[in-house]
């Protein structure tokens, strides 16, 4: 029986294959925690009922045994990458491999070089701040304004792309103001035309102009953002990370020293990993797919060119092409009359369906149109419309909680398909701390 390479050994094989990532820290925990810190994203970070939902549901799964993590790996630097505890010898030197391509992508890839690298320290100390609110204001107030920070947290600015090519820990904190230089709002009925459009951080300007938040409270709201800034970049580059991953772990894997029967296992679980998705996209066949097929093209310089400038927009954009949209039987489609059917097997619609899909991480794109909408300090949001309307119940509610952390009515200002015309209205949903409303214009 040949004796499996341990992390050391495949570090060096990565390296050897040109790969750089920052340096790993492997730890061995059991189901709980290891479903406990996927749940939270981040091991330490400040609580909420969400994140105990969200593992109760994924330990639900495991222990009914209709799916597994075999590891999670924290974007840091040096990286952290917690393996299943019962996992067998071959299957942890098989998520060690994929690790190494995951660790290297955050190390290179520009979406990420914003990012802190001391972000399992941040969240630590975010932590102990809520901790402390909690004993000061009470856990059911601090509560409340998580839930609405959290419901608005994917609604802040992406972070600007870090011109130096390696990343050093930074402080948390906003960013400069980019509303300060609001206009004065026109007379009533009327909006003015300067927008916050080139940077929608809607979570940022809660935290920095909502009239009647204390001090604690706004703290509150910048900590989620910070941490929301942090999780930005693996949401714009899902399809890429995986894919990388998956593309360097069959390298890395045909280069160590393994037994007959262990290659064989090998081959069992890329294979699992490469299944067609049931219930949509697999993010580790489309990337490892079209880095093979860049590889073929293009050559490696290629690849480790898509590796550093490209997120999964440009990415499935630029390279996801005819004969690989065949190859993996991509389709989109429908729902008519209760039936699911195909609506398209055009490889061009079903890659410009994609991008879309993929475009700001398929999340609705808002921004603050008016501070002082109708002279009376009402807030005036604006979703920028590109095709896709907005889920309405799901946007009142999430009104609900802008309006509770704003303290006065707000409105949003949207697009919808009106059916007997074809056409799209203008729609302004509102609420004023007592009842939702909807006004076609």
């Amino acid at each position: 029986m040949s004796r499996l390479p341990d992390a050391h050994t495949i570090w060096e094989a990565a390296k050897r294959l040109g790969l750089d990532p920052w340096p790993v820290q492997f730890e061995q925990v059991p189901a709980s925690v290891l479903y406990e810190f996927a749940a939270y994203l981040v091991p330490g970070r400040m609580n909420h009922w969400s994140y105990g939902k969200a593992f109760h549901a994924m330990k639900t799964r495991y222990d009914y045994g209709l799916a597994k993590l075999y590891e999670m790996v924290v974007n840091a630097n040096p990286a952290y990458a917690f393996l299943l505890d019962t996992n067998t010898p071959l299957e942890d030197v098989f998520v060690m491999a994929h690790v190494m391509g995951h660790v290297d992508f955050f190390a290179h890839n520009q979406c990420f070089r914003s990012t802190p690298a001391d972000m399992t320290e941040q969240v630590a100390r975010h932590a102990e701040r809520v901790r402390q609110y909690e004993f000061d204001h009470g856990s059911r107030r601090v509560e409340q304004l998580l839930d609405a920070a959290l419901a608005l947290a994917e609604h802040v600015d992406w972070p600007a792309p870090d011109a130096s090519p390696r990343r050093a820990p930074q402080a948390a904190g906003l960013a400069p103001d980019p509303y300060r230089d609001l206009e004065p709002s026109p007379p009533p009925g009327e909006r003015s035309g300067k927008t916050a459009e080139a940077n929608p951080d809607v979570l940022g300007f809660l935290a920095e102009h909502a009239p009647d938040l204390e001090d604690w409270e706004r703290d509150v709201l910048s900590m989620v953002r910070v941490e929301m800034q942090y999780f930005w970049p693996q949401i714009r580059t899902k399809i890429m990370n995986e894919g990388w991953a998956t593309y360097w772990h069959t390298r890395i894997m045909r280069v160590l020293d393994l037994s007959d029967a262990d290659a064989v296992d090998f081959a069992r679980l890329h294979a699992s990993v490469l299944q067609p998705g049931h219930l949509g996209l697999n993010p580790y066949l489309v990337g490892y797919r079209i880095f093979e097929h860049l590889n073929a093209s293009g050559g490696p310089d290629a690849v480790w060119l898509a590796r550093e400038v490209d997120d999964d927009v440009s990415f499935v954009r630029n390279y996801l092409t005819e004969d690989l949209v065949k190859s993996l039987d991509l389709y989109t489609w429908g729902v008519r009359q209760n039936q699911v059917e195909v609506k398209s097997t055009s490889w061009q619609v079903v890659r410009q369906q994609l991008v879309q899909e993929l475009t700001h991480g398929g999340i609705p794109v808002l921004h603050v149109e008016d501070g002082d909408f109708h002279r009376r300090r009402e807030l005036y949001l604006i979703h920028r419309h590109e095709g896709q309307d907005l889920d309405i119940p799901y946007a009142e509610r999430a009104l609900r909680h802008v309006a509770a952390l704003w303290g006065r009515p707000v409105h949003l200002e949207t697009r919808l398909l009106d059916a007997p015309s074809g056409q799209s209205r203008r729609v302004v949903l509102s609420y004023d701390g007592k009842a939702n409303t909807k006004l076609m214009l």
